[in-house]
């Protein structure tokens, strides 16, 4: 049991959903849900990543759920703010779990929100947002951890997991709780006014910041720039040359 005063407190866990995601909307739809709440499956049949990418995961064994907050105090503009403090606690996660083979310092965020280790992906993050007025009035937290899968198919070539990282299997339940425990703990710094102390913390690990590295731009060819750093509302700011340009989540990808 995890040791959190609300997520995870109510737990609802299926064999089988088409979409976490999805599942915790149609509550939503429906009723209002206790803050906190986790719904977790062992397959889900039509995963989602970011942007509309399917989330591959071997059946049992991996992390795949959703979790239900309410962070009403945030406005429409500064969404990113939960983007910010969910990376950091499914990082937070990575990191503890892999403390014992010495792979913390790889643990990075690559913008806007996966997790990886070293170059590859281990963990994926799907937020969805329902607004009202001008602030949030429920998020979906969508998570996709790769945990004890050894093998991924070619259409997710750069993919990794917990247990190739440390050479071990993990207890998917315990797994679960640090999980729950981060993402608590984040979550009420955030609430807290920790701003500044998150945004330091994302930057501090977000995959090549001040390297120089090649990008896509959608519709064009590559060029080479240097991640300055993510902005309020979630933007990428790369300098390119002698000037800087701001970048959607839809505009690049670093390669």
């Amino acid at each position: 049991m995890a040791n959190t005063l609300f997520v995870g407190k109510v737990y609802q866990r299926f064999d089988e959903l088409s979409s976490t995601n999805d599942y915790a909307r149609e509550l939503l739809a429906k009723s209002k849900p206790p803050e906190g709440t986790v719904i977790r499956a062992a397959i889900q049949s039509a995963g989602r990543g970011q942007y509309g990418s399917n989330w591959v995961s071997e059946p049992g064994k991996n992390l795949t759920l959703s979790v239900l907050f309410y962070p009403s105090w945030i406005s429409a503009q500064a969404q990113f703010q939960l983007s910010i403090a969910i990376a950091l606690a499914v990082r937070d996660t990575v990191s503890t779990a892999l403390t014992t083979v010495g792979a913390r310092s790889l643990v990075k965020i690559k913008w806007p929100n996966d997790i990886y280790l070293d170059t590859r992906k281990t963990a994926g993050i799907l937020i969805q947002n329902t607004l009202q007025r001008n602030s949030l009035q429920a998020s979906v937290v969508g998570i996709g951890l790769n945990v004890n899968q050894t093998h991924f198919p070619e259409t997710a070539p750069n993919a990794t997991s917990l247990a190739l990282a440390a050479g071990r299997q993990y207890p998917l339940d315990e797994l679960a709780d640090s999980l729950f425990e981060c993402l608590e703990h984040r979550y009420l710094q955030l609430k807290g006014g920790h701003l500044q102390t998150l945004r330091e913390e994302y930057h501090r690990n977000l995959l090549g910041r001040g390297e120089m590295r090649t990008f896509i731009r959608t519709g064009n060819g590559p060029f080479s720039g240097i991640i300055q750093g993510v902005r309020d509302d979630g933007c990428l700011v790369i300098k390119n040359g002698s000037h800087e340009e701001i970048f959607d989540v839809k505009e690049v990808r670093m390669t």
